[in-house]
C-alpha cells in the first residue's frame, strides 16, 4: 500500500526528471539534533556533517521553486523542530504552493508540545512522520538512544489534540519504523500502537549500516530477485538430481592436488552444475556472485516475510496505509528520486540530486565497506536553484539516471573492485560516471518520506 503521497504515473515521473523547474524539493533545514542513535549517518565514520542551520537567505532562494513543486520535505539529517523558523518557512511555503502540493517532514517528536503541535497544524503542514522503532521500552531507547516511548506516546497525543482543535486541517500524522534484527518482530504491534494513536500512514525501511558493528542488524540480503530466483532454480534441478548445491566448493580440486586426498565425488558434479549456472546468469545479464547467495539466510528471509504479512493484515484491520520494503532487492532498479524531479538541498545551500549523494559517509554492503562522497551541482549562493536545476551536467546526471543502466555492484562476485570502491569515484565497469550501481534506495530496500 502507498503512504499517500502524491505518487505520479511512471511516465509522469520520468517527464518530471525534464522539466525546466523541480517537481519535489528535500530542504536539509538544519543538522543540529537533539538524539545520538547509533543508525544514524551524522555518527558514521568519515560522514564529516558539522552542525549547521539553513539561513533565511538560502530558504528565500527556494521560493521561485515553490509554486511548481508536488512536495517540499523540510528535513535532512538534523531535527527539523529544531529550527527556529520552521513554523514561519511552512507558512511562506504553504502560500506560494498550489493547494494539491503538500508539505512535510520526518521528526523524532521528542520536542512536540500543544503549542508547537497546534502552529503546525495553522502553518499548513500536510504531513509529520514520526520514528517509532519499535513499542518495547527497551527497544525504544537503544535504538533512539535519548528518548523513550513515553515521549513519543506524548507526541502523538498532542498532533492529534491540535487537529481536533483545527478540523478539518490538512495534516495527516505518520510513522517511520527501521527493519533491525532486534526489532522487526515488533513492527505489527508498532503498527497497531501507531494507529491507536492517530498515525495515518506508516512507511518501513530496512537498515543501511553506517558501521562495521551493525552489519548483524540487517534483515536482508543484497542478492538481486533475478539472481535469487535463478539461483533457486538450480538448487531445486540439484535436489531432483540427489545433490546439494551447498556443497560447492570451488577450492576442491587445488584440496585434492595439493593434499592427494579424495574428495566426495558429487562436489565436481555440483561444481560443474554451478558453472551451468553462472553460465546461464551471463546469457540472462543477471549479476550473480554465488559465494554470498550461498550464505543468505533463507530462514531469516521467510520470518521477516511472515512479519511483513502480519503487519500488513494489522494495517488492513486499523484502516492505516502501510508502505513495506522489499525484503529481496528489485531486480529492475530506479531511481525514486531523480525520476520524480527532485531536488535535495544541504542545509548551506548546495544542490544535490538524491539521499544517497547528499552527504559523505561510509556505509557497508554485504562484507565491504562503501565511501560515498557528496555530489553537488552548484551552490544558492552563487546562482538560481533553477539555473542549476537547468545547467548541462545535472541535465545529464539525471537523463542517465532515469536509463540506470549500471552494474548492479551488490551482486557482482569481483565487487568491490576498484573502480567503484576507489576514493574518487570516476566510473563503474560500464563507463557510468554516477555511482549508482550500489545503492540501496533503487533497489527498494530504503525508504523514506517523499
Amino acid at each position: 500500500m502507498q503512504n499517500g503521497n502524491i505518487s505520479p504515473s511512471a511516465t509522469d515521473a520520468e517527464e518530471a526528471a525534464f522539466l525546466p523547474y523541480p517537481s519535489k524539493l528535500f530542504v536539509e533545514t538544519t543538522t543540529h539534533c537533539n538524539l545520538l542513535c547509533p543508525m544514524c549517518v551524522k555518527q558514521a565514520t568519515d560522514s564529516q556533517v558539522i552542525d549547521g542551520d539553513l539561513s533565511q537567505k538560502t530558504f528565500a532562494a527556494l521560493e521561485p521553486a515553490f509554486p511548481h513543486l508536488e512536495s517540499l520535505v523540510l528535513n535532512g539529517i538534523g531535527e527539523p523542530l529544531m529550527h527556529p523558523h520552521l513554523l514561519e518557512w511552512v507558512a511562506r511555503a504553504r502560500q506560494a504552493m498550489a493547494d494539491t502540493a503538500w508539505i512535510g517532514f520526518q521528526s523524532n517528536g521528542l520536542l512536540l508540545d500543544r503549542r508547537l503541535a497546534l502552529g503546525l497544524v495553522e502553518a499548513g503542514l500536510d504531513r509529520i512522520c514520526l520514528s517509532v522503532d519499535g513499542v518495547s521500552p527497551d527497544t525504544f531507547s537503544k535504538v533512539r538512544e535519548g528518548e523513550s516511548l513515553s515521549d513519543m506516546d506524548r507526541a502523538f497525543a498532542v498532533l492529534a489534540e491540535a487537529r481536533r482543535a483545527r478540523p478539518g486541517c490538512r495534516l495527516k500524522v505518520g510513522a517511520e519504523f527501521v527493519t533491525m534484527r532486534e526489532n522487526f518482530r515488533q513492527l505489527p504491534d508498532t503498527v497497531r500502537w501507531v494507529a491507536e494513536r492517530g498515525a495515518d500512514f506508516c512507511i518501513v525501511s530496512q537498515t543501511l549500516p553506517y558501521d562495521s558493528s551493525q552489519v548483524q542488524q540487517i534483515t536482508y540480503h543484497n542478492a538481486s530477485a533475478a539472481a535469487v530466483a535463478l539461483f533457486d532454480k538450480w538448487k531445486q534441478r540439484l535436489a531432483d538430481m540427489g545433490l546439494d548445491i551447498y556443497t560447492y566448493d570451488y577450492m576442491a580440486w587445488e584440496r585434492e592436488r595439493l593434499l592427494e586426498q579424495r574428495i566426495d565425488p558429487r562436489i565436481p558434479q555440483v561444481n560443474a552444475l554451478v558453472t551451468e549456472m553462472r553460465a546461464e546468469a551471463r546469457t540472462l545479464d543477471i549479476f550473480m556472485d554465488v559465494m554470498q547467495l550461498l550464505k543468505r539466510d533463507t530462514t531469516l528471509q521467510a520470518e521477516v516475510e511472515d512479519i511483513y504479512g502480519e503487519a500488513q493484515r494489522v494495517a488492513d484491520q486499523m484502516g492505516i496505509e502501510l508502505k513495506l520494503p522489499v525484503t529481496i532487492p528489485l531486480a529492475e532498479r530506479k531511481c525514486d528520486f531523480v525520476t520524480g524531479g527532485s531536488a535535495f538541498i544541504s542545509w548551506d545551500g548546495g544542490v544535490h540530486p538524491c539521499y544517497y549523494l547528499w552527504h559523505r559517509y561510509r556505509c557497508y554492503i554485504n562484507d565491504w565497506d562503501r565511501l560515498v562522497k557528496p555530489k553537488e551541482f552548484g551552490h544558492l549562493s552563487q546562482r538560481p536553484l533553477l539555473e542549476i536545476w537547468n545547467d548541462t551536467e545535472f541535465k545529464t546526471f539525471r537523463r542517465n539516471v532515469v536509463e540506470f543502466d549500471y552494474p548492479y555492484c551488490t551482486n557482482c562476485c569481483v565487487a568491490p573492485c576498484d573502480l567503484v570502491q576507489d576514493e574518487d569515484f570516476l566510473h563503474d565497469c560500464f563507463a557510468g560516471n554516477e555511482p549508482c550501481g550500489s545503492c540501496q534506495w533503487a533497489m527498494g530496500l530504503l525508504q523514506c518520506l517523499q
